[in-house]
């Protein structure tokens, strides 16, 4: 009996022991896990998609425009690093870009066949899914930051034209004079247009036209996800080369041309914008993803790939999700794009 005793002890020790290394081994794979939902941060730019051929480039506009796109997303990348919010990244990054004349917003915008600027742009904020945009205006240099003051500060979601001017005097916005916004580049671009256009009989046949297509690209876009969690997307353009009757884009439509949902993603859309509409191009990257229940990837090749050429657009998305993945997809031979990730590491490309 004795010894059955102490065999029993014996064996109640020895099975305390493996309960309790268990537990020990344990304890690494719970830490690995409470480092793995630390929360990450990113960011993600385009400057238009289009025909960008690397035998059409010069290799002196080739390093100016890396160097804008590195001097933007570094701006931007160094506010969410600081825990800067994803709202005053993609602000503080796309002002870069509408800053420079290699783009079609803000200061390099396009011209419209009346031969002025009129510029459109809307921004979102992931984490309320408030927005602001503005269409049609003339006089503002940064054009995102009034859509942000729109956002902020009114009850609307979209302002146009006189009316949204108004707004930004009334918000103590400086108003440029139209000659700001010229460069020899883009009205040159323009006499070109008309000029292709006059030699078709067909003027719905001459947006095929491949140089008269390619007029339509350049805009700009950001799209962050921060520190605390929260996603947010701007676009920001100068519209089409040769655009008429206050033509309005994707850009400054939310679920089109930009889009920003804490449950799933943010999107900034470039390209054809009329078939960008149709398609509800950014919204429907975001919602695939909710109820597919497929990766920013998959969707945004999806759409981009198939459901947009289907209906005869062309053009890119840059995306980035709630966990940090990032998708930069187009359907055209190139387009203008980097993205930096929590580490600082920095990828720029513009060809395929």
């Amino acid at each position: 009996m004795k010894q059955i005793l102490t065999l029993l002890i014996g064996l109640f020790v020895l099975f305390s022991c493996k309960n309790e290394n268990n537990s020990i081994s344990e304890a690494p794979i719970s830490s690995k896990k409470a480092n793995s939902t630390e929360q990450t941060f990113g960011i993600v730019i385009h400057g238009g998609a289009g025909t960008i051929l690397k035998k059409n480039m010069s290799d002196s506009l080739e390093t100016a425009y890396k160097e804008k796109l590195k001097e933007a997303i570094t701006t931007g990348h160094a506010i969410l690093k600081n825990g800067g919010t994803s709202i005053e990244a993609i602000t503080a990054t796309i002002n870069i870009m509408e800053d420079s004349p290699l783009f079609n917003s803000g200061k390099g915008a396009v011209f419209t066949h009346e031969e002025t600027n009129e510029l459109d742009a809307s921004i979102m904020d992931g984490a309320t899914l408030n927005a602001g945009a503005v269409a049609g205006v003339t006089h503002i240099k940064n054009p995102i930051n009034l859509a942000l003051e729109v956002m902020n500060n009114s009850p609307h979601v979209l302002l146009a034209g006189t009316g949204a001017e108004e707004f930004a005097r009334e918000q103590g916005f400086e108003m440029m004079d139209p000659s700001y916004f010229y460069t020899e580049k883009c009205f040159q671009s323009l006499q070109k247009v008309k000029a292709r256009e006059k030699e078709k009989k067909n003027k719905a046949v001459s947006f095929e036209d491949p140089f008269i297509k390619d007029s339509k690209f350049g805009t700009v876009g950001c799209v962050a996800l921060d520190q605390h969690g929260n996603l947010a997307a701007g676009t920001s353009t100068g519209g089409m080369t040769n655009k008429r009757w206050n033509r309005i884009g994707d850009s400054p439509i939310i679920g089109a041309g930009t889009y920003a949902n804490n449950a799933t993603c943010a999107v900034s859309s470039t390209g054809w914008g009329e078939y960008f509409i149709r398609a509800m191009v950014a919204h429907d990257i975001s919602a695939m993803m909710e109820y597919k229940g497929i990766t920013l990837q998959e969707a945004a090749k999806e759409v981009i790939q198939n459901k947009v050429p289907a209906l005869g657009g062309d053009g890119g998305i840059v995306a980035i999700d709630k966990d940090g993945n990032i998708a930069m997809e187009f359907n055209t031979a190139g387009m203008y794009r980097a993205h930096m990730n929590a580490e600082g590491e920095l990828v720029i490309k513009i060809y395929k």
